[in-house]
């Protein structure tokens, strides 16, 4: 059994991977909570991982992935991580990544600072160095940045992993899990040139294998609905319509309409016709949409989430059976705790979280797409 663990975190992202073999990748890490708050429902997430990694006995992450360079997917890593390229940020306590995974603007992108300054040098130490890392680009839009290192694109080709490609060292067979790139891509313009879209956030599809039954992820970032547009054409275009179907969907930008369409809507927000199609023919039934967010509002706001675009996601579901879950309204608004949702060969079903806090298990499942 594979599991997908949710934080609450507020408007911020976090999500881990636990897999049957013993394997553990982390997909962001924001440790938003203030801790001089005691209001603050939010999870301190790094008290919360090292309890769950010393459960498991383990003091590091097979892969931690930054799938974009912004507060809401950074705030904190370089306090709890073990990085390289500076003894400050290494000593006892600290958690080690064996692999780094970033998008190509973790290391071409300028005037970054912070948290996300931190880990872009780390990003770009190791790149340099040749291990550790995968960026995720078309291999010529780091060549230049190479070239000023002494390097060249075939020196590190091994390490960059393009669109539409499955990303190497995860195997079906080995890991009962493949990853297949969606974003960051490159696409044609009328002129034949090629252009690079969305080079600052990791867009990905994990299909879980258990005894032979496939549970299909969509780990969506911050994109909006200009990129999904994107994806959605380039998938079809090269007949990969299975490479975005869905049984969970880690929704992008904490239920933002603007990664549904142009408008907010009054009630509802309208999705473009690609963004529709995705979550409406792709999903599966009783499939589950994922809110890494705030609770949703009542009313209507100029922050996400928006509870516009709330009630697309709900309608959605409603017509597959399926769950509209959000981080900081699981298991209850006023006590969140982290959303597991584990993989078997009977698909996903979400543990429930009793008043006791002992954790039990759903029997909602997931049916394949199509």
């Amino acid at each position: 059994m594979h599991t997908v663990t949710f934080y609450p975190l507020g408007n911020a992202d976090c999500v881990k991977i636990d897999l049957a073999n013993g394997r553990c990748l982390l997909f962001d890490y924001a440790n938003t909570r203030d801790p001089e708050d005691k209001g603050d429902l939010r999870i301190d997430l790094a008290a919360e991982l090292r309890t769950e990694l010393s459960k498991a006995q383990r003091k590091s992450f097979d892969v931690v992935a930054f799938t974009h360079l912004d507060d809401d997917h950074v705030t904190g890593a370089p306090d709890f991580f073990r990085l390289e390229h500076a003894s400050k940020y290494q000593g006892d306590g600290r958690i080690e990544i064996e692999e780094l995974w970033v998008p190509a603007a973790a290391i071409i992108e300028t005037g970054l600072t912070g948290d996300k300054r931190v880990i872009q040098s780390e990003a770009r130490h190791r790149l340099v160095k040749g291990k550790g890392i995968r960026v995720f680009s078309r291999p010529g839009l780091l060549e230049k940045w190479l070239k000023r290192k002494g390097l060249t694109v075939a020196e590190r080709k091994g390490l960059i992993t393009d669109a539409g490609e499955i990303i190497p060292g995860l195997t079906r067979a080995n890991d009962s899990l493949e990853f297949f790139v969606h974003s960051p891509f490159a696409m044609r313009s009328d002129e034949g040139e090629i252009v690079d879209r969305n080079r600052d956030a990791l867009v990905v599809q994990a299909t879980f294998v258990c005894t032979g039954l496939e549970t299909k992820l969509i780990l969506a970032s911050d994109v909006d609905h200009e990129v999904i547009d994107d994806i959605v054409n380039v998938t079809r275009r090269n007949n990969n319509d299975q490479r975005l179907e869905w049984h969970l969907v880690k929704i992008p930008h904490h239920s933002s309409y603007l990664s549904l369409g142009p408008e907010k809507g009054n009630w509802k927000t309208k999705p473009t016709n690609q963004v529709k199609w995705l979550y409406e023919t792709q999903g599966s039934l009783r499939g589950r949409l994922i809110s890494t967010s705030n609770s949703i509002p009542t009313e209507d706001t100029q922050q996400p989430p928006h509870l516009q675009a709330a009630n697309y996601y709900r309608e959605v579901v409603t017509s597959k059976y399926g769950e509209f879950l959000v981080t900081m309204e699981h298991p209850k608004p006023n006590a969140p705790k982290p959303l597991v949702v584990e993989i078997s060969q009977w698909g996903p079903i979400v543990r429930k979280i009793f008043a006791s806090g002992a954790a039990s298990v759903t029997t909602h499942r997931s049916h394949r797409a199509g």
